[in-house]
């Protein structure tokens, strides 16, 4: 997986957004406005933060050398992921997904109805 196809499979979710809020190399993803991915465009190995339930993001630690604690983030929901070869696409992008969920089941009401909407 690279940062383009990474991006891609971000965008093409429902109500997605793009941004640098914090600098020109810190590629964000928003759901109705709260972040859900975030990734660097300056480290030589593609790596990117996903939001995890507390207990899912432990065991992704413990299972996976490449999962660490979020970088830069809550501890507790937060994972940081290394795309170093270890682990199939599918499993990355499952997390990805995971993510958006995670954010998504937090949203007020109002903003789930307009997602399931769209």
């Amino acid at each position: 997986m690279d940062v383009e196809s990474l991006r891609q499979y971000c965008l093409n979710k429902q109500m997605v957004t793009e941004e640098f809020p914090f600098d020109e190399v810190t590629l964000v993803f928003k759901v109705c406005g709260k972040i859900f991915l975030l990734t660097g465009l300056d480290a030589p190995e593609l790596s990117f933060n996903v939001k995890c339930d507390p207990s899912f993001a432990i065991e992704l630690r413990e299972k996976y050398a490449c999962v660490q604690p979020g970088y830069h983030m809550n501890k507790t929901m937060w994972n940081t992921v290394t795309v170093d070869g270890t682990v199939a696409d599918r499993h990355l992008l499952e997390w990805v997904d995971h993510s958006y969920n995670e954010v998504v089941k937090k949203l007020p009401k109002k903003e789930q109805l307009r997602l399931n909407r769209v």
